[in-house]
């Protein structure tokens, strides 16, 4: 599974605080100071594989509700149902 993935090899400092599963998507929550370095390690982690295709990642600041997309680029919406 992805999100026990995440756990095992994630950097110190980052902490996989949970998930959601509905009916049309999963979400999987992570708490970091510096999303950026932890997207690049969540790539390398995941590797190339098919993941990649279905995969909408964004992040918010914890007092705010705005949503930043880093993955895809194309991505103009995003919100976690």
């Amino acid at each position: 599974m992805i999100e026990d993935r995440l756990i095992e090899k994630l950097s110190e400092g980052n902490e996989v605080d949970g998930h959601d599963i509905g009916a049309e998507e999963i979400n999987i929550f992570i708490r970091t100071d510096n999303t950026k370095k932890t997207f690049s390690e969540i790539k390398s982690i995941l590797g190339d594989g098919v993941y990649w295709t279905d995969v909408r990642v964004a992040y918010r600041e914890v007092a705010k509700s705005e949503y930043i997309i880093l993955w895809p680029q194309s991505l103009t919406k995003f919100a976690v149902k």
